[in-house]
């Protein structure tokens, strides 16, 4: 039985970029996070710390940020672990608890656990709220 046009467009849309998301950060890939990013995209950070920055707008600051955070980041991302994913009323918005897992240069395993609520368009990112655990990213590193 085929699947309903609302789960087939989330089958193939935001849960595939999502795992398109996952795989460039693992292999730090800006030219894989640049394919993804839609040019207009928004990638927000609802809880930060001082001197991170709680909003990036368009493919091109958001790419260029998030490169730069590879090469000055001791942390590095070996895979990802769902703990659940939320469909929501729109079939492009999925929200999703996982944790990051790595190793960090500085304190050895981490588990980054977060919350993303990701809106694809066109198979692009158009915005991804990034509720990152700044506390853990922070013990992660070191700090």
């Amino acid at each position: 039985m085929p699947l309903p046009e609302r789960d087939r467009m989330q089958a193939t849309g935001a849960r595939d970029v999502l795992e398109r998301l996952r795989r460039a950060a693992i292999t730090q890939s800006a030219d894989d996070m640049s394919r993804l990013y839609a040019v207009d995209a928004i990638h927000e950070f609802p809880f930060t710390a001082p001197g991170f920055p709680s909003r990036l707008e368009g493919r091109d600051e958001i790419v260029s940020w998030i490169a730069a955070g590879w090469k000055t980041n001791t942390l590095t991302y070996e895979r990802y672990r769902t703990l659940a994913t939320y469909d929501t009323d729109d079939p492009e918005t999925i929200v999703v608890e996982q944790e990051a897992l790595g190793t960090s240069a500085s304190t050895g395993d981490f588990a980054l656990p977060n919350i993303v609520v990701l809106t694809v368009r066109d198979g692009q990112i158009a915005r991804l709220r990034d509720y990152v655990n700044v506390l853990a990213a922070a013990a992660a590193i070191g700090r």
